[in-house]
């Protein structure tokens, strides 16, 4: 069966000969999307730690007692650490944010605030020089209606770009094919932060 439908098909299905309007006009249905359901549950378990009374996944890991190698945070300051993306867009997706689990960026102390912003030039010198891309999206995703996956943590991401990196599986499928693993990603990256 095709994958298009046809416009103006006249009985038995076939194109109308010289029919209505627009017969025999290919139709493009609408992008197929392949589902990682395994991810819906990390979410649901993990996300903002609404379900387990323990804080936000961030404030999970930090609390974990795992080694940075482990939990991918890539540089720790006083008040703010990096940490990689577990979910990346491209290699070297990092997530900047506050120990401290807050929600909304006016509610950050200055001295937050200020190391906040400062991690966030650390963390786009370290991309600059572990990838050298051709540009680098700095943003933040604030409340769950823009899209944030973990709301109740406030944190930017920093993650490198090249012109034209799409790619066929991205076109045609919506699927990132990331060249590296997190562990080289968390190398790279260590190595390339400013001291």
């Amino acid at each position: 069966m095709a994958s298009g439908s046809e416009v103006g098909a006249g009985p038995g299905g076939g194109a109308g000969a010289g029919g209505a309007s627009g017969a025999g006009r290919r139709v493009t249905p609408p992008m197929d999307r392949m589902w990682a359901g395994w991810r819906s549950a990390y979410v649901a378990a993990a996300g903002n730690g609404a379900l387990s009374g323990q804080g936000s996944l961030f404030r999970q890991i930090l609390e974990s007692g795992l080694p940075d190698s482990e939990t991918h945070i890539v540089w720790r300051g006083e008040t703010t650490f990096a940490i990689l993306n577990a979910y990346p867009y491209t290699s070297g997706h990092l997530l900047v944010m506050p120990y401290r689990e807050v929600a909304e960026l006016e509610d950050l102390t200055d001295d937050e605030s200020a190391e906040l912003w400062s991690a966030v030039r650390k963390a786009v010198v370290a991309v600059k020089r572990a990838y050298k891309p051709h540009g680098v999206n700095v943003g933040a995703n604030l409340g769950e209606a823009a899209g944030a996956g973990v709301p109740s943590h406030v944190h930017l991401h920093v993650l490198p770009r090249w012109n034209a990196d799409s790619n066929f599986m991205t076109a045609v499928a919506e699927v990132r094919v990331l060249p590296e693993t997190l562990d080289d990603s968390w190398r790279k990256l260590r190595e390339a932060w400013p001291s």
